[in-house]
């Protein structure tokens, strides 16, 4: 039997659970079938480790082919939701996505990584989507961001956008406050604006648009048809844009 147990543990990893029935096997046959198992896997681990890296590879080709129909079926919503900010080339053949939250360590660390990305390629467009997930805070910093594109525009957004990322200490609406003054704007005019029914709903389409696409975390970035999800530092970005691009 000791001979058998190699090509019926191959098997059982290529096969549904349901495939494999031993139960036409005598108590005494069973438990020796589990006792050569075992004492197989004992003289042989790497085998465990063969499996589950076979799981793994599976799992995430699942989850890419899975990635795949959701953008396509949300692309509208992703693309073109004719509320959240763009940047880099407008007519950009490849087109970024990130969903970000002003609290997230990996946030920050992916922004300065983003902007090396635009800056070598003259040819991508980004959309920033506003998450805040974490607390608060997160959310008190999102409605002051959105509320600055509203009232004075993208290049006045992307200015605090850039400043919320390299920010540190607590997110409070006197510090948002003194982030408007540096840069000139009417905090007034913003704070008014931050519990408005149209920044609200921003926030709500956004994490409604999350839950389709199963973003949990962030961030997480749409890269042409493709979901990333998770830090990605530069190489790796510019890598799959290359792929992306053929």
């Amino acid at each position: 039997m000791h001979r058998l147990i190699a090509p019926v543990l191959a098997a059982a990893m290529a096969l549904p659970a349901s495939a494999m029935d031993l139960t036409e096997l005598t108590d005494a046959e069973r438990a020796q079938f589990r006792a050569e198992v075992r004492a197989y896997l004992m003289d042989n681990p790497e085998v465990i480790m063969e499996a589950v890296e076979l799981l793994q590879t599976r799992e995430a080709e699942q989850q890419a082919t899975s990635d795949l129909t959701l953008v396509s079926d949300n692309a509208a919503a992703i693309f073109d939701d004719g509320y959240s900010w763009v940047g880099g080339n407008p007519d950009g053949d490849i087109v970024l996505v990130e969903f970000l939250d002003y609290r997230c360590g990996y946030c920050k660390k992916a922004h300065s990584e983003v902007a090396k990305l635009l800056e070598t390629d003259g040819n991508i467009k980004l959309i920033v989507k506003e998450f805040p997930i974490l607390g608060e805070q997160s959310l008190l910093a999102s409605r002051f961001a959105i509320a600055t594109k509203q009232i004075a525009g993208g290049d006045s957004y992307h200015a605090l956008n850039d400043a919320l990322m390299a920010f540190n200490g607590d997110v409070t609406l006197a510090s948002l406050r003194r982030l408007a003054d540096t840069f000139g704007l009417d905090a007034d005019a913003i704070e008014a604006a931050m519990n408005s029914d149209e920044v609200t709903r921003e926030i709500a389409e956004t994490r409604a648009l999350a839950q389709k696409l199963q973003i949990s975390g962030t961030p997480t970035f749409v890269l042409h048809d493709e979901l990333l999800r998770g830090y990605l530092p530069y190489d790796q970005m510019r890598a799959v844009v290359e792929e992306k691009r053929g």
